[in-house]
C-alpha cells in the first residue's frame, strides 16, 4: 500500500505533495534510510509498538489537556511494561515439536557423516530438532531440486531429501524426475504417513498407497527402492510392488540409509508410518487398531540418562524427581504406542500387556450419582460494561483451542458478542498455543481481536510456561487482571534432546504474580490441574476442562453454566468427560483438600522440599545396606565424615559434604545384574505397576544381558524382549548379590564392572586429594569435582560416553585446582 501510496502522489508539485512517513520517521528516505525506524521489518507487531508509533504522530497534533494525559498515561504504563517484559526474555521458549509416536522422529535421523535437505511438510521441523542432520529448505514440488545445481560445487558426495506423500502427489514426483535425469547421487526419502499432517490431518488430495508410488518411481528408472516400515505384516502379500523393492523393519532404518548412500544416482527409500496424531483420532473413533500393550519405566532402575528420549524424541517421555535424582516417566494418556522409547539401552524398561489403565473412581461415576458433594454455590459473573477479555495459554494439541471454541459458542448461545481468534502457527502438537477471547454484551461492543498491552480481564494458564512468555506477561496489568494457571511441569518437547532440562518453576510463577499484582490482591491461583485431572478422569486431556470449571466457579467467566454445558454438548466430543472434568474444576475451586483426598485417596499429595544433609546420608547408608551390606555401606559413611570435619573445621558450610553425600553414593550403587534384578524384586515396582494398571495384565522385560546379546552394526548390544520367566531369573540373582566384585562374579569381569569399580577408587582418591588442599579459595573447585559423577548415567555404551566426557572434565578441573594451589 505504500508503495501504490507514493506512486500516485510522485508526480503532484513539491508545493502540494505530502510526506509519506512510512518505514522511517521524518530524518529518513525510502532510497537511502538515515533515520530511524518506525515499526520493525521483521516479524509482526505487538499492539504496544503500533501504540507508540501513532502517539508519536498524532501527539502534536492534539490540543486537549484531558486526551494529552491519556496518552502519556498510556505511555508511561507501556514503558512500565517494558521493565516486566525484559524479565519475560528469559521464559524458556515452547517450540512446535513432532508428537509422541511421529514417524518423522525416526525418518528424519541420518546415518553420521551425512545430511538431509528439507522442503515443505512437518518434516521441515527436523531442522530445528536435528540440526546437525537436517539443512536448507525449498518450496513445494522442489525438493531435491537445489542439489542438481548444489552437487557439482560440493565436496558432499551425496544427500538425502525429505518428502511427504501428500507433497509427492501434489508436485514432489516431478522434482524426483528431473533429478534422476540430471543423474546426482541423492536418496529420497518419501514418508507415506497417510495424512497432510501439517494442516491438520487431512487426507491426501488424490488416491496413493505405498504400492502406486513404488510402481511410479521403479516407472521413473529408480534401480534401488527400500521400504522400510513400523509393520513388516502389511506387506506379506508383496503382489503389488515392484521386484525390485526390498522390505526392511525400521529398526534397520540406519542400515539400509547407509548402503543407499553409497548407490550412485537417485535411489528412493520409502517410510511407511501413520501419522501418531491421526491414530490417536482413528482410535477413539474405532477406525484404527489399538493394542493393548504399553511401556512403563522401572524408575528405581533408570538412571535418567536421557537416551530414551534421544532414541525415540518422544515428548512422553518426561522427568520424575526422586529423593536419588532424576528419573524419567512416561505419561500414558499422551502416549501413542510407538514403542521406540524401548531402544534406549536401558533395562528399565517393560512392556505391559492385558489390564487397563487405573483411574479413580470418580472420573466413572455416573453424571446423576450423588457423590456427597452435593450442590455447589452459584458464583457472581462478571459484569459486561465493556468486553471481557480471556487470554487461554496452553500447549498444541491438548485441547486449549478448544476452550476458546466452547466459550465463543456459549457467549452465541446467549445473545452475546463473541471474538475468538487462536494464535497456532503450525499446527503441531507440544508448541505453544494461545487463544484471544473477548466476550461482550453484542457483536457491536467488540473492537479488535487481540487483547492489547495490559487489557486482559483473565489469563486461563493451561501451561504455567506458555502463561509466563512474554507475549502473555504483555496482557496483564495489576489491578485488572486475573490469573488461573495450570502447576503442571510439562517441558518442552527440546527435553528428549537435553537430559537435564530444569522447569524454571519458581522464577515463571514469580513473574506471573508480579505482572498481576499479587499476592497483594487475590489475583492468581495456581493448581496442577493436569495431576488433578489425570487422577480423577484417567486422562490428562482433562485438564483444560477441569481449568474452566475452576475458573469458572472463581467467578472469572463472564458466561453462564448452562450455556457452557450446551456448548460442550454440541462440540460431540466426549461430552459425558467434559462435563464431569468442569464440574471437578468447579468442586476444587470451591474445596481443594477434598478434591484432592478423592484424587488420591491413598496418599496426601506431597511437594517436595529440600532434603538436609542428614536425611541424605541416612536414606543412602540404608539403601547401600541393602544393595551390598553394612560394611560397604560404612565405607560410603567414613569418606562423608571425612569431608564433612574437613569443611566443619575451616567453616566453609556443607556444599562439598552434600556433593559427596551424593555422588560417592552414586557410584557405589553401580547397576549391574544383581542389582537391576534387586530393584525389580523389592516390592516397589510392582507397587508402582499396581498404582497404575489394574485388571489382568502380564509383563515382557527389554534387556541387552551381555554375556549372550547381539550387537549391531556400531558395536553395541542389541535389546531383546524377555517373557514373565524374568521374574524367577531376577529373584535368584537378586540373592546372588555377594558375590559382587568377588573371584566367582561372572559379570564383575566385563569392561563395563571394571570401569564402575575403578571409578570408585578415582571419586575416593580425588576427594582425599582436594581434602588435603581445602580451603575456602579451592572450595568452589572441590565441589565442582565432587558434583561431576552427576553426568556419569546410563548402561553399556551409554555410560561410557558419558564417562569419557566426566575424565576430560574432571581433567580440566584438576588442573584449575592446580593452578589456585600453587596461586
Amino acid at each position: 500500500v505504500e508503495y501504490q501510496l507514493k506512486e500516485q502522489l510522485y508526480n503532484w508539485r513539491d508545493d502540494v505533495r505530502p510526506r509519506v512517513i512510512g518505514k522511517f520517521d521524518e530524518k529518513g528516505e525510502w532510497v537511502a534510510p538515515r533515520g530511524e525506524w518506525l515499526l520493525t521489518s521483521k516479524a509482526d507487531f505487538s499492539v504496544s509498538q503500533v501504540a507508540r508509533v501513532i502517539a508519536s504522530r498524532v501527539g502534536r497534533l492534539v490540543k486537549d489537556e484531558k486526551t494529552c494525559d491519556q496518552i502519556r498515561d498510556r505511555l508511561a504504563f507501556l514503558d512500565a511494561k517494558d521493565a516486566v517484559l525484559k524479565k519475560a526474555i528469559n521464559t524458556p521458549f515452547r517450540p512446535a515439536f513432532y508428537c509422541s509416536g511421529c514417524p518423522h522422529n525416526t525418518s528424519t535421523k541420518v546415518p553420521d557423516g551425512s545430511f538431509a535437505l528439507a522442503g515443505i511438510g512437518c518434516h521441515v521441523m527436523a531442522t530445528a530438532i536435528y540440526p546437525e542432520m537436517n539443512k536448507l529448505t525449498t518450496h513445494m514440488g522442489g525438493e531435491g531440486a537445489p542439489w542438481i545445481g548444489q552437487a557439482a560445487f560440493s565436496k558432499i558426495p551425496h544427500v538425502f531429501q525429505n518428502l511427504g506423500d501428500g507433497t509427492y502427489f501434489h508436485s514432489g514426483y516431478l522434482a524426483i524426475r528431473a533429478t534422476v535425469a540430471a543423474k546426482v547421487n541423492m536418496t529420497y526419502k518419501i514418508l507415506y504417513n497417510d495424512a497432510v499432517a501439517m494442516t491438520g490431518g487431512q487426507p491426501v488430495d488424490g488416491i496413493t498407497s505405498v504400492p502406486m508410488i513404488a510402481q511410479q518411481m521403479a516407472a521413473e528408472g529408480i534401480k534401488r527402492i527400500a521400504l522400510v516400515t513400523e509393520d513388516l505384516s502389511r506387506y506379506a502379500d508383496r503382489s503389488a510392488l515392484p521386484a525390485i523393492v526390498t522390505l526392511h523393519d525400521r529398526k534397520e532404518m540406519d542400515a539400509v540409509q547407509r548402503e543407499l548412500r553409497e548407490i550412485a544416482g537417485v535411489s528412493v527409500l520409502i517410510y511407511d508410518q501413520t501419522c501418531a496424531a491421526e491414530k490417536r483420532r482413528r482410535r477413539k473413533k474405532g477406525e484404527f487398531p489399538d493394542p493393548n500393550k504399553r511401556m512403563v519405566i522401572n524408575e528405581a532402575v533408570c538412571e535418567g540418562c536421557g537416551d530414551c528420549g534421544v532414541q525415540s524424541n518422544c515428548t512422553s517421555i518426561l522427568p520424575k524427581e526422586t529423593v536419588f535424582g532424576r528419573k524419567r516417566t512416561i505419561d500414558q494418556s499422551s502416549c501413542n504406542k510407538d514403542y521406540s522409547c524401548v531402544k534406549g539401552f536401558c533395562p528399565s524398561f517393560v512392556t505391559v500387556e492385558g489390564g487397563t489403565l487405573k483411574k479413580s473412581k470418580a472420573g466413572v461415576a455416573k453424571t446423576n450419582e450423588d457423590d456427597g458433594f452435593g450442590a455447589l454455590p452459584e458464583p457472581v459473573l462478571p459484569p459486561l460494561e465493556a468486553p471481557y477479555n480471556i487470554l487461554i495459554n496452553g500447549i498444541g494439541g491438548t485441547g486449549v483451542i478448544t476452550v476458546g471454541a466452547l466459550m465463543g459458542m456459549a457467549a452465541h448461545l446467549e445473545g452475546k458478542g463473541a471474538s475468538v481468534l487462536d494464535m497456532t502457527g503450525m499446527s503441531q502438537k507440544n508448541g505453544s498455543v494461545t487463544s484471544h477471547v473477548k466476550v461482550a454484551k453484542s457483536p457491536a461492543h467488540l473492537r479488535a481481536q487481540r487483547i492489547a498491552t495490559g487489557e486482559a480481564d483473565l489469563i486461563l494458564g493451561c501451561d504455567m510456561l506458555t502463561a509466563g512468555a512474554q507475549d502473555a506477561i504483555s496482557k496483564m496489568r495489576p489491578g485488572r487482571t486475573l490469573a488461573v494457571v495450570n502447576l503442571h511441569e510439562q517441558p518442552p518437547g527440546t527435553f528428549a534432546q537435553n537430559a537435564d532440562w530444569q522447569y524454571p518453576v519458581d522464577e515463571v510463577r514469580a513473574l506471573i504474580m508480579e505482572s498481576v499484582g499479587a499476592p497483594a490482591l487475590p489475583a492468581a491461583d495456581f493448581i496442577d490441574a493436569t495431576k488433578l485431572a489425570t487422577a480423577l478422569m484417567g486422562d490428562s486431556i482433562a485438564a483444560n476442562l477441569f481449568m474452566l470449571g475452576y475458573a469458572w466457579q472463581k467467578g472469572r467467566i463472564p458466561l453462564g453454566e448452562a450455556a457452557l454445558l450446551r456448548a460442550i454438548e454440541l462440540n460431540g466430543v466426549a461430552i459425558a468427560s467434559n462435563k464431569r472434568s468442569f464440574l471437578w474444576g468447579r468442586r476444587a475451586a470451591v474445596d481443594l483438600k477434598r478434591v484432592e483426598k478423592v484424587a488420591t485417596p491413598v496418599q496426601a499429595i506431597v511437594v517436595q522440599m529440600p532434603q538436609s544433609l542428614e536425611n541424605v546420608i541416612q536414606k543412602r547408608t540404608a539403601f547401600l545396606t541393602a544393595y551390598q551390606d553394612a560394611a560397604y555401606a560404612e565405607t560410603y559413611n567414613a569418606l562423608v565424615a571425612r569431608v564433612r570435619a574437613a569443611e566443619s573445621a575451616q567453616g566453609l558450610g556443607n556444599k562439598l559434604s552434600t556433593a559427596v553425600a551424593k555422588y560417592y553414593f552414586k557410584l557405589m550403587a553401580y547397576k549391574d545384574e544383581y542389582e537391576v534384578a534387586r530393584l525389580y524384586t523389592d516390592g516397589r515396582f510392582v507397587e508402582q505397576l499396581k498404582s497404575q494398571f489394574e485388571g489382568d495384565f502380564s509383563l515382557k522385560f527389554n534387556l541387552a544381558p551381555p554375556l549372550f546379546s547381539k550387537k549391531d552394526a556400531k558395536g553395541h548390544l542389541v535389546k531383546a524382549e524377555f517373557g514373565s520367566w524374568m521374574w524367577h531369573a531376577f529373584r535368584m540373582l537378586a540373592k546372588l548379590k555377594g558375590l559382587r566384585g568377588g573371584t566367582f562374579d561372572i559379570f564383575g569381569y566385563s569392561e563395563e564392572r571394571k570401569m564402575e569399580r575403578s571409578l570408585i577408587v578415582e571419586y575416593r582418591s580425588m576427594i582425599e586429594g582436594q581434602l588435603a588442599t581445602l580451603t575456602p579459595a579451592t572450595l568452589s573447585t572441590a565441589v565442582q569435582l565432587a558434583n561431576l559423577p552427576e553426568q556419569v548415567r546410563g548402561f553399556g555404551h551409554v555410560k561410557e560416553k558419558a564417562v569419557a566426557e566426566f575424565r576430560a572434565e574432571q581433567a580440566r578441573l584438576l588442573g584449575k585446582s592446580t593452578q589456585k594451589q600453587a596461586a
